[in-house]
């Protein structure tokens, strides 16, 4: 008679034989199997007690009660309702854990109270960008984001201008925030193992931001004007802008180019994010 075979001792590897979850690659589900990785997010994300964090792929659960343990309040969003008993099984008696199920990207997350002030996270591959963008944008109490995130899209998020990574999430992310890349994340540690490398990266909303709404990150106007000046990325920004349909004409925006000590023929790779948000306000007078 063969002895019982054990549990995985590991939370995440437990929950997946316990409650029979398969990983939805086309959810970007990479479920984190690294304990040890917890303390790196943790230290990352200056984690105090009367934090309240938001965390957005809540998976099964292992950073979701790690995250309870330490702070205030959690918000767990979670849209595979497949992972509903793992997440109980993790944070259902934990009165400090609100769990929110539906997409990310969807969701009202205005509407969250207490309002978060950090977003820390294991996102999945498919929104990651979209999701920090989203956040900047609309949830302007969260000062600061720790996530794990695809290595492409880390370092866009924090590339420089004139590299090759840099373009409209570049702009975007660092018209509100400071963004870095922490530390490479090994594939080892997530299950199952990814077919591309991660990042930890780090936003941290810059102070001090003019209140007109035109000036804003979420600005409808300059999100406008990065996503146009880089539409036709090849071409110049005069010309790119032109082709998307800018209402300013060739000449205002070259004059507006030459007003920041720009060349004519530049290209908008060659802009940084203060000298597109400079730009805007230009071409609005």
């Amino acid at each position: 008679m063969t002895a019982p075979e054990r549990a995985p001792a590991q939370p995440s590897l437990r929950r997946l034989r316990s409650f029979g979850v398969q990983p939805d690659r086309d959810l970007g589900q990479n479920f984190l199997i690294d304990s040890n990785i917890l303390g790196v997010i943790e230290r990352a994300a200056e984690l105090e007690g009367d934090d309240v964090v938001l965390e957005i792929g809540g998976g099964l659960g292992v950073l979701s009660e790690h995250l309870a343990d330490r702070v205030r309040r959690v918000h767990v969003v979670e849209v595979d309702e497949r992972l509903r008993a793992a997440l109980e099984d993790a944070v259902g008696t934990r009165a400090n854990v609100s769990v929110h199920w539906g997409d990310a990207m969807t969701l009202d997350l205005a509407a969250l109270s207490p309002a978060p002030g950090k977003l820390v996270a294991n996102l999945p591959y498919g929104i990651a960008a979209g999701v920090i963008l989203r956040t900047i944008a609309e949830l302007p109490s969260i000062g600061l984001w720790v996530a794990m995130a695809q290595r492409e899209v880390g370092e866009r998020l924090a590339a420089a201008p004139g590299s090759g990574a840099y373009g409209v999430p570049s702009v975007l992310a660092q018209l509100g925030c400071e963004v870095r890349v922490v530390r490479a994340i090994p594939r080892t540690v997530f299950h199952p193992v990814p077919g591309v490398d991660s990042v930890l990266v780090e936003l941290r909303r810059r102070a001090g931001r003019p209140g007109d709404p035109a000036d804003d990150v979420g600005g409808r106007r300059l999100r406008a004007l990065v996503s146009g000046a880089f539409a036709h990325r090849r071409k110049t920004l005069v010309r790119s802008l032109a082709l998307s349909g800018w209402p300013s004409g060739r000449g205002q925006v070259t004059a507006a180019l030459a007003e920041l000590g720009q060349a004519p023929d530049v290209r908008a790779e060659r802009l940084s994010a203060e000298d597109f948000r400079a730009l805007e306000r230009i071409l609005r007078t």
